[in-house]
């Protein structure tokens, strides 16, 4: 049989304490979300469920007591719901403003389609009319150092 370590229950008292604090003051160590639970609180704290419903009951609705108290979400919580609110924000503009370039998008892809059956149509047509004489290609211009370097070797 194993040996169980005995318990502090006043480290344990300690310890809800403290982590009431903590997420009263909206700087919790463990916890992800900030609630002000009781769940939460345990999290915090570190404690099983049966512990601290067991023997610091008294703790715990202390801990609720001071949330209905307070009413209000901590500073720091606060700050960090507004902070996602903001975020939220610019992700719907951001997707409002993707869903507007990819219509853009489907919009010149079908006028780029429609241009290129229209140039094809151009080019049959002109391809059946015989017609058309072809003009000759562009001379090539010489540069000035091109021209320098044929009148060095005419002259050697």
């Amino acid at each position: 049989m194993t040996s169980r370590r005995p318990r502090n229950r006043e480290t344990e008292r300690a310890a809800l304490r403290t982590a009431a604090d903590r997420l009263l003051a909206g700087t919790p160590l463990r916890s992800s979300s900030g609630k002000l639970t009781a769940s939460e609180l345990l999290r915090e704290s570190g404690l099983r469920r049966d512990v601290a419903y067991g023997d610091h009951k008294d703790l715990v609705e202390e801990f609720q007591a001071r949330v209905k108290a307070q009413s209000a979400t901590p500073t720091a919580m606060q700050e960090l719901a507004d902070k996602y609110a903001e975020a939220m924000e610019k992700v719907a503009a951001i997707a409002e403003e993707l869903a507007k370039e990819r219509a853009a998008g489907a919009t010149l892809r079908r006028i780029i389609a429609e241009l290129s059956l229209e140039l094809d149509q151009a080019r049959e047509e002109l391809g059946q009319s015989g017609n058309v004489a072809r003009l000759p290609a562009p001379r090539r211009r010489i540069s000035r150092q091109e021209r320098g370097s044929t009148k060095t070797s005419k002259v050697e």
